[in-house]
Formats: C-alpha cells, structure tokens, sequence
C-alpha cells in the first residue's frame, strides 16, 4: 500500500529543462534544496509503508531477539567452557551482523518495487533518480537504529555489563550504522541488476553467510585453522566487531579497527553507490 505524496518540481533551472529536447523528467540539473526535498517525501513515503504494513518491520525487531537468545543460550556454554559472559563477547558482533542482514531486505524490495511498477510513477515525476536510492538509505539506517535499540535492550536483560560508558557506546552503535549503510548500496546494486527479488535473496545469503560466520563475531579467530584465521582477520565485518567490541568492552585495540571499519564503509559507497544510481537510472 502507498501513501499519496507530492515532489515539488525542480525549480532552480526551468529553463535548462525546456531546452532539453524531450529529457525525460528527473534528468535536469536539480538543486540541492530541491533534492533534498524530494528525498523527504520519500523517506516520508516509506515510513508511512511501514505504518500500513506493520510486518514489513518484523526482521528488524524480531531478528535481534532471537539471534541473542539463540546464541547466548545454545552456544554460550561451548564458546566460553561455562565460564565468563558470552553476552560480553557476542553483543558487540551481532551489532556488527544486524546491518549486513537487514540491508539485503532493501535490494528485494527495490526489486519488487519494478516488478509492481512502483518506479513508473517516479519516472514522470521531477525528481532526481539519486533521490529515490539516497532514501531509501536513510529509511534502512532508521531501521537499523530501532534494530540496534532492541538488541541493546534484550543484551543488557540477559546480563551485558558495558565496560566503558555511553559516549563509547554510542560510538559502536555509529560505527554499526555507517558501515550498515555503506552495505545497503551493494544489495540495492544486486536489487537493481538481478531480474526476480528470490535471486536476489539467494545471492545475498550466498555472500553474507561466509562473512558472518568466518569472522570474529561469534568466536575468536585463535580458535580457526591458520588458512581460516587469516581470511577473518581481512574480513571488513571482523573489523567491525572487533571495533565495537573494544569501544563496549575497552578491550583490546581499539584505533586500528575503527579506521579500517571507516575506510571499508568509504571505500563499498564510493565503489557501489555510482554503479547502483546508474543502474538506476538506465532502468528508469
């Protein structure tokens, strides 16, 4: 269900648009004020999505809660020997783990998107094809905020003790949302480039399971064969979990892996982000 919305049409170079010769809408130099208009619209667009179709925000609420039970109650025991807080060590890795796995919902619905004919309408409207993919961004980073929220309040039930204090905790919570956001325009270029939402899905959990799970947050990489320790030492969702897990914890190094979490989200947007307003674009 959609909600009806108004763009406000691009008013900063009218007359560019005329002299274009046809161009369809959107295709004009579009202000930034203007851009940032539209881009509000949709974002309001897509919250009011989610207000009609409640159950479209069950993996953001639901999944933190079982994952944290899951693991904390059928693999704490064996990770730890029955000693120590596992809920110490996992915390900080589900974080890391929880945009990875909502950001592949985006590449579906983007692809379910064309295939309802959702994008027609956006095609007569003057906007900036940017605009429709930066929103949808922003949409992802509030869903992983009311994600993170829950995780934190499930983990802290379930005895989390945060080591250090809430500046460094929300410093982790950031690292998680950035790096999050960065992922969302791999699967909104896969979203885009694959023909049915069930490709998509299915290579998307072809790439997150190895990377969730041959890196540092469920267990220490010491505990892996050699071949295995040095793949996850490299893998960027290690480096993120070990990120969050010393700014939480205030254990182990702390400064090496914010800065390659920082130049690992860098590096994914400026690589994907122009690929998918392309690829957008020659589908619109």
């Amino acid at each position: 269900m959609s909600a009806v919305y108004t763009v406000e049409p691009a008013e900063d170079h009218p007359a560019e648009q005329r002299q274009s010769g046809g161009a369809r809408p959107g295709e004009g130099r579009i202000g930034l004020r203007a851009n940032l208009r539209h881009i509000g619209a949709l974002v309001r667009r897509n919250v009011m999505h989610f207000k009609a179709d409640p159950e479209s925000m069950f993996d953001a609420v639901l999944m933190p809660i079982i994952f944290t039970l899951l693991f904390v109650y059928v693999f704490g025991g064996a990770m730890t020997g029955g000693e120590g807080n596992y809920v110490n060590y996992l915390l900080p890795g589900l974080m890391a783990m929880g945009g990875m796995t909502l950001a592949m919902s985006v590449g579906t619905g983007i692809n379910e998107d064309f295939k309802k004919g959702v994008m027609d309408r956006f095609r007569t409207m003057p906007i900036a094809r940017s605009s429709v993919l930066i929103a949808k961004v922003v949409v992802e980073i509030g869903r992983m905020v009311v994600s993170s929220f829950i995780l934190l309040v499930v983990g802290f039930i379930l005895g989390f003790e945060l080591q250090t204090g809430p500046l460094q905790l929300l410093g982790a919570v950031g690292l998680s949302l950035y790096f999050g956001a960065s992922l969302t325009w791999i699967f909104m270029l896969l979203g885009l480039s694959l023909k049915t939402p069930q490709a998509v899905q299915g290579l998307g959990v072809l790439v997150i399971m190895p990377l969730q799970f041959a890196s540092s947050i469920f267990a220490s990489p010491a505990t892996m064969p050699g071949w295995l320790e040095t793949f996850t030492d490299l893998n960027p969702i290690s480096q993120l979990a070990d990120a969050a897990r010393g700014l939480m914890n205030g254990e182990g190094e702390v400064a090496g892996p914010v800065m390659m979490t920082l130049f690992w989200g860098a590096a994914i947007t400026a690589i994907t982000m122009p690929l998918a307003v392309r690829k957008f674009r020659s589908k619109t």
